[in-house]
């Protein structure tokens, strides 16, 4: 099943994306995590996630080379850090990401978390590169709810177009303001290791959900998380075959009766909470 999640000028793009974090961090996964990703393109995971602090840049360097020859087909993400986030320190870094991408351009490209640069600068250095053309959106990553406000009060910070943050059935901290703030903003969230680095996957409630679904834990940890739309789910895996299974969650439909399960097991939240950090 096709799905998607449209960003806020309309352009859509995959629900289910692929990351890369702990990519080219072991010579001998280095095959493996690019058939991975080459596998994930051939199944309709065309949103891939990497940034420049993955192994030092090698993950970016990584990515390029699986995405050769098929760079048209993607919607690539980088990430600058904060440290790197000033004017031309951002300019700089998207730079050196295209070098090591093997690409002219970004699709989307974040500031990797808030840092002690002023955000005017930071979105200064974005305008920059989409007018040279290098980047085509821009957003943010580990941004709570009085921090995306904080954004798009800025000159030009209702261009933002994702919040990429930590979100599955163990941290539901975002559902109380920050989900509901982007959706009234037409701003998608991306939900980064959404089945908590695979600790998710061995409690009872999915197993028993994904029995009644002949499907897995993995596959119902997923379908939840994009049970609402808005939700770009960002996940990784240097497993072709696990490539698969995850693909297969994009057309489960988790019933009433099984997000009541979830509910009970994983309960939403009551209050704010903190924006949690892996």
């Amino acid at each position: 099943m096709e799905r998607t999640v449209a960003l806020p000028d309309g352009e859509r793009i995959a629900a289910l994306g692929q990351g890369t974090w702990y990519f080219a961090e072991r010579a001998a996964r280095r095959a493996a995590e690019i058939r991975s990703l080459r596998a994930g393109l051939d199944l309709g995971l065309t949103v891939v996630d990497t940034a420049e602090m993955y192994a030092d840049g090698a993950a970016e360097e990584l990515t390029g080379e699986a995405l050769a020859g098929r760079r048209e087909e993607v919607f690539l993400v980088s990430k600058v850090l904060p440290y790197h986030a000033t004017r031309r320190g951002t300019v700089r870094a998207c730079e050196e990401s295209l070098r090591r991408l093997r690409t002219d351009r970004l699709d989307l490209y974040l500031l990797h978390w808030p840092g002690s640069v002023p955000l005017e600068d930071t979105l200064a250095g974005f305008a920059d590169l989409a007018a040279a053309g290098k980047i085509r959106h821009w957003g943010v990553s580990n941004f709570d709810t009085a921090e995306m406000v904080a954004v798009e009060a800025l000159p030009g910070g209702a261009a933002v177009a994702t919040d990429q943050v930590l979100y599955n059935l163990t941290r539901r901290g975002p559902e109380f303001d920050l989900l509901p703030h982007c959706r009234e903003r037409g701003v998608p969230v991306m939900a980064y290791s959404p089945v908590e680095q695979g600790r998710l996957l061995g409690r009872p409630v999915l197993a028993a959900v994904a029995a009644r679904h002949g499907s897995t834990p993995a596959q119902v940890a997923l379908a939840w998380t994009l049970r609402d739309g808005g939700v770009c789910a960002i996940l990784r895996t240097g497993n072709a075959e696990h490539v698969r299974e995850n693909a297969a969650a994009l057309d489960l439909v988790l019933t009433p009766a099984d997000l009541a399960d979830l509910d009970a097991a994983f309960p939403p939240p009551r209050r704010k909470t903190p924006l949690e950090l892996l």
